[in-house]
């Protein structure tokens, strides 16, 4: 596995054979290439944390879409070989490296959308559900079934799930075992679009297009404030979203904005 990105450029490039990496525009696109099911494992996860944290620090990118090679699953999650042995520290390891990838992807400080191409399944809907946005295509299948196999979702699904959907339909789906179509998903709120089959790849580059036209500096102060409620209460946040917006005049990309919506042209964002 490279552990370093230094050859990063835009085009494409190759991680472990597992993840890919391919740069439109201001859109990082990250494939899960891992046949038959696009599981994860260690160096993937691994991978996946490099990736994000490096186009953190690329001011030339906007936003960044998940989505998985093939037409049949985006992510079928761990591999559970992985844990056939039962060994207790590894299981450990592997819950950290699950942790700390896709942390990492929800913190990325830009915009980042799932394009959930078909199966999304335990670690799999856990990568999506650390995207701010989830594109499903509609044969699409969204489940968390870990219990059914003794085990629990540990990369944050037990907490993102009941978030997005309410605690019925989280209970429904982690405790019951129970897999949601994309019209359902679409329905419950844990999918923002559902479109044809082949197609929610093409459609999250456009969303992703669309963030092109934000101000990154901008983005980075809203996305904390918007998640922010997960933690707090949403009130004890007003005071910080006024000094944020003060914060903001410190920023080039500011002062461009407001000056091209003046001078009724596009804005040329720098991200500083």
């Amino acid at each position: 596995m490279s552990t370093a990105l230094e050859a990063y450029k835009p085009g494409l490039f190759d991680l472990t054979h597992k993840l890919t990496v391919e740069i439109h525009g201001h859109t990082a696109l990250i494939t899960i290439n891992h046949p038959p099911a696009n599981t994860w494992d260690r160096d993937s996860l691994i991978g996946l944390k490099q990736v994000v944290e490096h186009l953190n620090h690329d001011d030339d990118i906007y936003a960044l879409v998940v989505t998985g090679q093939g037409g049949k699953f985006f992510s079928a999650g761990a591999d559970l070989k992985l844990f056939a042995d039962g060994n207790r520290e590894h299981a450990r390891e592997m819950a950290r490296r699950f942790g700390e990838a896709f942390e990492t992807l929800r913190d990325f400080r830009g915009v980042s959308i799932a394009a959930i191409n078909g199966y999304a399944m335990g670690g799999g809907l856990e990568c999506a559900l650390a995207c701010d946005l989830r594109i499903a295509e509609q044969h699409a299948m969204l489940a968390l079934p870990e219990a059914a196999v003794g085990l629990l979702p540990c990369a944050g699904g037990t907490q993102a799930l009941p978030w997005l959907v309410g605690e019925g339909w989280a209970k429904r789906m982690i405790l019951c075992g129970e897999r949601v179509d994309a019209q359902t998903a679409l329905r419950i709120g844990l999918v923002e679009q559902v479109v044809d089959s082949g197609e929610a790849r093409g459609h999250a580059l456009l969303l992703a297009a669309k963030v092109a036209r934000q101000s990154p500096v901008a983005i980075r102060a809203i996305k904390p404030l918007l998640q922010g409620a997960r933690e707090r209460a949403p009130n004890t946040w007003l005071s910080e979203e006024r000094e944020r917006f003060v914060d903001l005049f410190d920023a080039e990309d500011t002062r461009e904005g407001v000056n091209a919506f003046l001078e009724k042209r596009e804005a040329h964002w720098r991200n500083k």
